[in-house]
């Protein structure tokens, strides 16, 4: 397959069930309505696995600008591949975001608070603190590049992609309390996007002002990662 409409497939799958365990967890009058933050990360990691096990082979399922740059720093792919991979995955998160809309509309349309359904396409601060919230980002992003880059290949070859979800899922659980753990610029910004511009029922605004915390964290801490990764490795 075409790796950037692997790419776009992949972001795609992952934003329609990574957005959508969301959805299904606090939109209104769902049958997963309250069932919590454990059933959320569990979602978001199983929204990673399943399209990197479809598309691992033909783009090498990064889904992320982020580790996009990442992989391009640390030369796993050539630089000219990145624009493509970046336009690619935002698209991407912009349809699987659609996608989740469509899906839950009449639970959008049950659902009075406008930070609720907001919550569903971006991630938002549990605590508003610029610097913290920047921070938590860079952590989240700089763990998750890191022990992508810095695994063994023997070890990554056996583990799969279970080793993949288990990252995901660890971060969630441990580091996402903060922020929501974007850890990827398109998973957020690409379904805020699609916030701004589908005609929701009592929409609110899309929170511009804190969009590129999500975005610039995650760069700053997958070019860290992969740095710190390729000067470890040597000596694992």
């Amino acid at each position: 397959m075409n790796p950037y409409l692997a790419e776009f497939m992949g972001t795609c799958i992952l934003i329609l069930l990574g957005d959508g365990v969301v959805a299904n967890v606090i939109l209104g009058k769902t049958k997963g309505n309250g069932s919590g933050w454990i059933v959320i990360t569990v979602g978001w990691a199983l929204a990673v696995f399943v399209p990197a096990t479809i598309f691992g082979a033909a783009s090498g399922a990064s889904f992320n600008p982020a580790l996009t740059l990442a992989i391009a720093v640390n030369g796993g792919m050539p630089w000219a591949q990145v624009p493509g991979y970046i336009i690619c995955q935002f698209a991407g998160a912009f349809t699987g975001a659609f996608l989740v809309w469509v899906m839950y509309k009449d639970h959008f349309d049950q659902t009075s608070d406008p930070g609720t359904q907001l919550g569903v396409f971006s991630t938002g601060p549990a605590i508003r603190n610029t610097p913290a919230n920047l921070i938590s980002e860079i952590i989240g992003t700089f763990v998750l590049v890191f022990t992508l880059l810095a695994c063994k290949a023997d070890v990554a070859t056996k583990a799969g992609n279970f080793y993949v979800w288990a990252v995901i899922c660890t971060i969630g659980i441990s580091l996402g309390g903060t922020t929501g753990y974007a850890i990827n610029p398109a998973r957020d910004l690409g379904p805020r996007i699609a916030h701004a511009v589908l005609p929701m029922k009592g929409k609110g605004n899309s929170d511009w002002g804190y969009s590129w915390i999500p975005v610039v964290g995650p760069v700053i801490g997958a070019i860290l990662g992969g740095i710190v990764a390729k000067a470890v490795t040597p000596f694992i």
